[in-house]
């Protein structure tokens, strides 16, 4: 109801301060205004950096409300590299060095792989791993490093499920980012890849049917609030090609794990390629590269300036780019609030009651375990920022709790 309310407001206010000749003209234009016409280009073909329109909106420290919407409009800061782009792979393909120096040539935000630090280790720097020995077994740690050493642990569905809302966070704030600022973003992997992993956990033996049956619940109560990519770049290995490089960068718990068989990598591979790219080509553009023995990134960005991007504004029928054709500011303006104001909101659907799978509910006993141990851990307390055993100060005059702040 309260977006309904914002919506109808945004709307009626933009109209009834502007004029209908204006709002002729401005409808007349369109074609010419939006970001995602135009082709992307690199630093080489731009001559030197971005230059924005409009200075970035400061959303990490202000909101961006209604009536903030009524004084800073949104699409006046776009260009033609306001744009999402996900770099997908294999493990151990390379992700992450090639989305650096992706997002440096087209100067864009690089937003790295998640993990499970973003909710063990809290806003000082303490890693509440340390509180496992206080912990009963169902409510203690369980990363990436514990999943590749036993994946068959019955944590290793809520393990699976955190991944998604971390990711499907992560996003949010590369859609805040690129609203507000008109900077486009590099996100190695995202929501929307996500099930590749459930999907061949579950294949294996390492989740349950019911457990799968809630991630696929939550999947479709969440996925459609968002935005897809403009662009997906895809660096494909073959499985003995992963397995090497596994074993190449040396990381103990990767080379030890149980996870990693030839079965598994091949499931990924194949989820990826007959379920995933085929899904997201409908929306984003998609390039495939031969990682095998690494690339060079400037031949990528090469191909991606190639990419006409006006094409899929020319054809109304063409549902490629769709979820980013706002034929009005206000359009823009509401997506806009939906992610910079409103994200608690989008973090709340997942919430979803399901009691009916073992490894997902705790028993009473012990959440209460949990609840007295978590938050009487170093800085658990209180918000962050109004905790004086850690060394905050100036309690007494603080009003502000904090803007933006979820998983």
């Amino acid at each position: 109801m309260t977006a309904v309310f914002r919506v109808g407001l945004v709307r009626l206010v933009s109209r009834a301060t502007q004029s209908p000749n204006l709002l002729q003209a401005q409808t007349n234009a369109l074609p010419a205004a939006f970001q995602q016409r135009c082709s992307i280009s690199g630093k080489t073909m731009r001559g030197g950096p971005r230059v924005p329109k409009a200075a970035p909106y400061p959303y990490k420290t202000k909101k961006y409300s209604v009536f903030n919407a009524f004084f800073d409009k949104t699409s006046k800061r776009f260009d033609e590299n306001s744009k999402v782009i996900c770099v997908e792979g294999p493990i151990a393909a390379g992700k992450s060095k090639f989305a650096k120096e992706l997002a440096e040539e087209l100067d864009m935000q690089y937003y790295p792989a998640v993990d499970l630090d973003l909710i063990y280790i809290n806003s000082y720097g303490y890693d509440m791993r340390k509180l496992d020995p206080q912990l009963p077994p169902s409510c203690r740690s369980y990363d990436v490093r514990n999943f590749c050493l036993d994946p068959s642990h019955d944590l290793a569905a809520q393990f699976q499920i955190r991944m998604y809302m971390l990711r499907y966070s992560q996003y949010i704030d590369a859609l805040q980012h690129i609203l507000s600022t008109g900077q486009g973003v590099v996100l190695e992997r995202s929501p929307y890849s996500d099930f590749v992993f459930m999907e061949a956990m579950f294949r294996q033996g390492y989740l349950s049917r019911g457990a799968r049956s809630v991630y696929n619940e939550l999947r479709q109560n969440t996925i459609g609030e968002l935005l897809k990519p403009h662009l997906v770049i895809y660096l494909d290995l073959p499985v003995d090609a992963v397995k090497k490089q596994i074993k190449a960068r040396n990381v103990d718990y990767e080379v030890q794990s149980k996870v990693f068989s030839d079965a598994y990598l091949s499931d990924l591979e194949q989820l990826y390629k007959q379920q995933y790219l085929k899904d997201i080509s409908t929306h984003a553009e998609l390039l495939i590269y031969d990682w095998t023995a690494g690339g060079e990134t400037e031949v990528v960005v090469e191909d991606i300036e190639r990419i006409d991007f006006d094409q899929f504004e020319a054809d109304s029928h063409n549902k490629k780019m769709l979820d980013w054709r706002f034929p009005l500011e206000p359009e823009w303006c509401e997506a806009r609030i939906k992610y910079c104001h409103e994200k608690p909101d989008l973090m709340n659907y997942f919430n979803v009651p399901r009691f009916d799978v073992p490894e997902l509910v705790r028993s009473a006993d012990d959440g209460k375990v949990w609840r007295d141990v978590w938050f009487n851990a170093p800085g658990m307390k209180y918000r962050p920022g109004y905790n004086a055993d850690m060394g905050d100060e100036g309690l007494l005059t603080k009003t502000k709790m904090g803007i933006n702040q979820g998983i």
